[in-house]
Formats: C-alpha cells, sequence, structure tokens
C-alpha cells in the first residue's frame, strides 16, 4: 500500500552523510530555504500549518548500481520528520507519538503500522548489503 507519509530509514553507510556534511553552510541555508519557500508555511507531507518547519532530504536507492540519489529536499513539520526517521525517534524513547501520527496522517490503523515498518526494515537490513553507495546528487543541479 502507497502512503502519504513513509518511513525512510538511511543505509548504515550512510549514516551522517547528508547534504550539511556536503555542502558549504552558505549552500545549504539556499537549499532549505527553497524548501521552506515552496511549502508555504505548511508540511509538504500532511498539510498542516508549521513555524518550525525541517529541511528533509528525500533519496531513493538503486540497489543494482549501488547508487544513493537525492531526489528532493522538502519541508516538514517535526512530527512528520520523527517518522520518516522512526530508528532515531525510537532510540529516543518518542515511537508511540510517531506511529500514532503516522496512522492519523494515513488513515491506517496500528497492524498496517507495523507491517510499513517491517517491510521498510526489510528493505534497510537488504540495502546493509551493499556495502558502499555512489552518490548521485544531479538534482542539486536546479540552483546553478
Amino acid at each position: 500500500m502507497e502512503y502519504k507519509l513513509n518511513f525512510e530509514l538511511v543505509p548504515d553507510s550512510c549514516w551522517y552523510s547528508n547534504l550539511r556534511s556536503i555542502l558549504s553552510p552558505e549552500q545549504w541555508n539556499i537549499v532549505r530555504k527553497d524548501a521552506y519557500a515552496r511549502a508555504g508555511g505548511k508540511c509538504m507531507i500532511c498539510g498542516a500549518p508549521s513555524n518550525r518547519l525541517e529541511a528533509h532530504e528525500r533519496w531513493s536507492y538503486n540497489e543494482d548500481t549501488a547508487t544513493q540519489k537525492l531526489e528532493a529536499v522538502i519541508a516538514v513539520c517535526p512530527a512528520c520528520h520523527a517518522v520518516i526517521h522512526i530508528g532515531r525517534t525510537s532510540l529516543k524513547g518518542n515511537e508511540k507519538a510517531a506511529s500514532e501520527h503516522f496512522m492519523k496522517v494515513n488513515g491506517c490503523g496500528y497492524a498496517d503500522y507495523r507491517k510499513a515498518l517491517g517491510k521498510a526494515n526489510e528493505d534497510h537490513r537488504r540495502r546493509n548489503g551493499i556495502a558502499e553507495w555512489k552518490l548521485d546528487l544531479t538534482w542539486l543541479k536546479r540552483f546553478t
């Protein structure tokens, strides 16, 4: 089933390899402020108005070519961001609120939440079998 709000588990070897660590602070500000402007003060996933949006990098993973590709940078509310990064959220002890937000945004029940989380974990385990991912940042060309 396709959901509006999904878990986006990053392969372990890609942790700490985000745009903030690759771009200069000035470049990152341009990218994140573009996302905020496109969002118009609302979460780009759930649509809730928020005066504290967070920039989130959307990645795709081509396992055949071992390529991690930047698809977009979007502005999301803290509640959606907590769901997206459920592993970190769980470690902080906030999984209950995140699961409730997932179900509310997606209009589904707890069994659906657990099934989607199981699928995300399965994808994560499989992608962890790839030792090194190539990085595709062609999405950033829109800023040059």
